[in-house]
C-alpha cells in the first residue's frame, strides 16, 4: 500500500470529499517530488500596470438588480481568534456595543438584497470549530433566511499532519484532534466542489463571487466594481494595496518572468538569500488583501480541464504534532493560499484598492480602533473612516503583553480617536469613555 493510500483511507474515514482528497494528493505529490517550493527573486519581476480601483469605480455605473442576483458574498469564517484569547469564532467579536462582525456581514447582505429585490447569496466557509457558534448566533436572523446551514454554510476541510521522516499521517492517540490541521484558505476551491456549492450556485444562475475574510470589515461588495468585473471578462481579480513597512513580511504580488503571468509570493516561499528583496516595499509595492473576485463558471471550466484540482503552490510548515510540546513528533503541515490561484487563470488581474478595503482585526490594537469613533458604520453595515481622519486610519499600538487578550480592553476604555494620528499605550492605563485625544499621543 502506497503512502497516499494510507492518507486517503484516513481522510475518507472522517468523511472528507473526493475533491478534498485529490487536492491534498497534489500537495503531497509536490512534497514527495522534492521539487523546490521556493519562488526565487530571479524567477519574478515586480508587478506593473496594476489597475486603480478608484478610477474604475468612479467611471462604472452600479450593478443593476439582475447582476446582483448573479452574485454571492463568500466569507472565510474558520478562525477562532485564539491569539486574542477567544474560544469562539472571531466574527462573533463585538465591534460596537451589541454588534459583531457577523451582524455587520448580515446587514451588508440585507442591503444588497433590498437593492436587488432578490435574495443575494451569503455563503460562510466555517470550520468544525466555528460552525456551532456561528449558526447559533445566526438563529436571530431566521426570518431573513440566514439561520439554515444548508442555505449559508460550507465546512472547511482538514488534512492530516505528516511525519517529516516518512511522510506518513501521524498517529497521536493522546489527542487525535491534533493529527489534523487546516489546509489554508486555498481550501475554498475543493470545498466549493466537494460540498456541491459550486454546482448549486451555477445552477441558480450565480456567476460572480466576492471572497474575503470575515474579520476584514473593509471588504464590502462594491456594486460599481461588481459591474466592472462582470464586464471585464476577467476570470479572477485580486485586490491589492500598497505595502508599508508594517506589511513587508506579508505576501506580495509579482509577475512570473518566464511568461508575464501574475503570481503571489508568500514569505515562506522566499529563499533566505532573497529576503531583503522580498521586504523591499519600493520594489515589490503591492500586497494581497485576500479580497478576491472569482468567475464561478471560469472556476468550473478550469477544474474540469485539470482533473478537478487547482494546482496551487504548496507551503510547507514544520512543527511538532502538539505545538505546545516540543518533545512530540515533528510533522509537516501543508497549506495552500487562495490568492495563489491568480497564477492559474489566463487573463487574471490585480486592482490596487485604497487601504480602507483592508481593515483586518488581528490584535487588540486593531479592535480598539474599530470600536472608536474613528470608524463609522451605517445601517447597511458599511464602514468608513470618520471625516476627521482625512482618509488615513490612526495608528494604534497597545502594550502587547498587557493588552493581548480581548477582555483586557474592558479596563482600558475607548477614547475618541478620530483626531489622532498615533496612539501608543505602555503599561496599565484607563481612558474615560470618549475621552478626546489629538495628534500623536503616548500614555
Amino acid at each position: 500500500m502506497s503512502n497516499f493510500d494510507v492518507i486517503e483511507r484516513k481522510m475518507q474515514s472522517v468523511g472528507l470529499s473526493a475533491a478534498a482528497i485529490n487536492a491534498f494528493r497534489h500537495s503531497v505529490q509536490v512534497l514527495e517530488s522534492k521539487q523546490s517550493m521556493m519562488i526565487p527573486e530571479g524567477d519574478i519581476v515586480p508587478a506593473e500596470g496594476v489597475t486603480d480601483w478608484e478610477q474604475l469605480v468612479a467611471s462604472t455605473p452600479a450593478a443593476d438588480a439582475e447582476l446582483l442576483a448573479q452574485s454571492v458574498l463568500i466569507k472565510l469564517n474558520g478562525g477562532l481568534g485564539t491569539s486574542m484569547g477567544l474560544q469562539k469564532a472571531k466574527s462573533l467579536l463585538e465591534i460596537k456595543p451589541g454588534v459583531t462582525f457577523l451582524d455587520l456581514i448580515v446587514r451588508q447582505v440585507k442591503s444588497l438584497r433590498v437593492a436587488a429585490g432578490y435574495p443575494v447569496n451569503l455563503l460562510l466557509m466555517n470550520s468544525f470549530s466555528t460552525s456551532e457558534d456561528t449558526m447559533a448566533h445566526l438563529a436571530r436572523y431566521v426570518e431573513e433566511g440566514f439561520a439554515d446551514p444548508e442555505q449559508v454554510e460550507m465546512i472547511q476541510n482538514r488534512v492530516p499532519k505528516l511525519l517529516t521522516g516518512s511522510l506518513e499521517p501521524v498517529s497521536y492517540p493522546a489527542n487525535p484532534e491534533l493529527e489534523w490541521c487546516p489546509p489554508g484558505h486555498g481550501d475554498i476551491y475543493p470545498a466549493l466542489v466537494g460540498s456541491g456549492w459550486l454546482d448549486k450556485l451555477l445552477a441558480a444562475g450565480v456567476k460572480y463571487a466576492f471572497v474575503s475574510n470575515s474579520d476584514n470589515l473593509g471588504a464590502q461588495m462594491d456594486t460599481h466594481f461588481l459591474r466592472w468585473f462582470a464586464e471585464s471578462g476577467a476570470p479572477f481579480v485580486m485586490e491589492v494595496t500598497r505595502r508599508t513597512e508594517a506589511d513587508k513580511k506579508g505576501g506580495h504580488l509579482a509577475t512570473r518572468a518566464a511568461d508575464g503571468q501574475p503570481l503571489l509570493r508568500e514569505i515562506a516561499q522566499c529563499p533566505e538569500e532573497d529576503l531583503t528583496a522580498f521586504q523591499d516595499i519600493e520594489k515589490h509595492r503591492y500586497f494581497n488583501t485576500n479580497n478576491l473576485w472569482v468567475r464561478l463558471d471560469a472556476l468550473r471550466d478550469y477544474l474540469a480541464a485539470n482533473g478537478g484540482v487547482m494546482p496551487l503552490p504548496v507551503i510547507r510548515n514544520t512543527k511538532t504534532v502538539d505545538p505546545r510540546d516540543a518533545s512530540t513528533p515533528e510533522v509537516y503541515q501543508l497549506e495552500v493560499a487562495m490568492g495563489a490561484a491568480i497564477q492559474c487563470f489566463a487573463g487574471a488581474r490585480a486592482v490596487c484598492v485604497p487601504r480602507s478595503r483592508f481593515f483586518p482585526v488581528k490584535t487588540c490594537s486593531d479592535l480598539l480602533l474599530l470600536r472608536s469613533d474613528a470608524v463609522e458604520i451605517n445601517e447597511d453595515g458599511l464602514m468608513r473612516l470618520a471625516p476627521e481622519c482625512g482618509g488615513v486610519a490612526p495608528i494604534v499600538q497597545l502594550d502587547s503583553k498587557r493588552y493581548k487578550l480581548v477582555e483586557s480592553l474592558d479596563s482600558l476604555g475607548v477614547p475618541s480617536l478620530k483626531n489622532v494620528k498615533k496612539l501608543t499605550v505602555t503599561g496599565a492605563y484607563s481612558f474615560a469613555p470618549g475621552e478626546p485625544l489629538v495628534g500623536e499621543v503616548t500614555v
